[in-house]
């Protein structure tokens, strides 16, 4: 079946703008949101808590199976900080947010991750963790890093992401040619 309307990975590291990107898109377009720790958790999709870390411990062949329905169908923003559990058939466009040392440890010190967590997480960032995920796991021509520290990024990634929606609607013969102002 071919999708009319595209699926999109927001990922990145904890406290980069996943899921304030993901609901200033959702509130753009007419993509829905898919925030994966909210089905891990509502959908049974976990093998538990981990108390060290205050975080569901994710089942990703659960999360796969209670997804899959819908994702094939398209229309959705996926937000998770992990990407390479995905088929790529399943998958139009990868956004790598990333965002600068000090604005995450601010983000994450904000959320009060313990130490661990929190070194965890900006090691990941440091290193580009997530995005060398990304480059392993999809076609590099589908795979966009953004930088997401101040409000104006949010709002110029928000437009490029809207550009290129309207683009591949375009391509697939599903919309007339936009601005990418109203995908």
């Amino acid at each position: 079946m071919s999708r009319t309307k595209p699926n999109i990975i927001i990922t990145g590291t904890p406290g980069v703008g996943k899921t304030s990107l993901c609901e200033l898109l959702t509130a753009s377009t007419e993509l829905q949101h898919i925030a994966i720790n909210r089905i891990a958790k509502e959908r049974d999709c976990h093998d538990g808590w981990d108390k060290s870390l205050k975080s569901w411990i994710v089942d990703e062949d659960k999360v796969l199976d209670a997804i899959e329905d819908e994702i094939k169908e398209g229309g959705f923003l996926v937000d998770w900080h992990a990407c390479d559990l995905f088929p790529e058939s399943w998958i139009d466009l990868v956004i790598v947010l990333r965002s600068n040392s000090s604005n995450l440890y601010d983000r994450l010190r904000a959320r009060n991750y313990s130490d661990q967590k929190l070194q965890e997480n900006m090691d990941a960032e440091i290193m580009g963790v997530l995005l060398d995920e990304a480059r392993n796991a999809f076609n590099p021509g589908m795979i966009i890093e953004l930088q997401s520290n101040h409000s104006d990024d949010m709002e110029s990634n928000a437009l490029r992401i809207r550009t290129w929606i309207g683009q591949w609607k375009q391509e697939q013969g599903s919309e007339a040619p936009t601005d990418g102002l109203e995908a």
